[in-house]
């Protein structure tokens, strides 16, 4: 059995979700998301003790997979619509600036010409200085996702660890060359 599958998720107050057919939806302070589940899992919305849960028809091996997918995300809507999701990126490098204008986030980190990413709609991106970008929403596979891309504009490099990186991540710095 799947451990995470057979919890259920519990609806905090002010959260609504609703079925219909295979379609969830979430609606909250934050916004509304939408989920339509595999067929091979039931979801039972609980109105009484604000839970959703999941149940599966067999024990086959991708079954058991989609099973504690299925809640998971549904969690992640629920905590998305509800209190949302923040990653932070720091930049470093000498020159190295960020900022947000037009839609747009701009990146200056040691290229010829100045990187710029258009913001997908539905998520908050802001620049509180030039060294710091924190991107919020409520979808956290969109907000990680698009972490993930402002990221791999400039890894951190190993030798002066320049580049950009997540707020709190480590890089392994690498010795250079000595001179004999």
């Amino acid at each position: 059995m799947s451990r995470i599958g057979q919890k259920p998720v519990t609806v905090p107050d002010g959260v609504k979700v609703s079925l219909r057919e295979r379609e969830l939806t979430v609606e909250g302070k934050l916004g509304k998301l939408n989920y339509t589940h595999r067929p091979e899992i039931k979801v039972a919305v609980n109105e009484d003790s604000k839970e959703v849960v999941c149940t599966r028809e067999s024990d086959e091996r991708t079954v058991r997979a989609y099973h504690g997918l299925t809640r998971s995300l549904i969690q992640n809507m629920v905590v998305g619509v509800s209190s949302g999701y923040e990653k932070r990126l720091e930049i470093h490098g000498v020159g190295y600036v960020g900022a947000v204008q037009e839609g747009r986030i701009e990146l200056r980190v040691g290229f010829a010409n100045e990187i710029k990413k258009k913001i997908p709609a539905g998520l908050d991106v802001t620049c509180p200085d030039t060294t710091h970008v924190v991107i919020k929403g409520i979808d956290k596979q969109q907000v990680g996702q698009f972490a993930a891309e402002v990221r791999a504009v400039r890894k951190p490099e190993p030798y002066k660890g320049k580049g950009i990186r997540y707020e709190g991540e480590m890089i392994r710095r690498k010795a250079g060359k000595t001179a004999q």
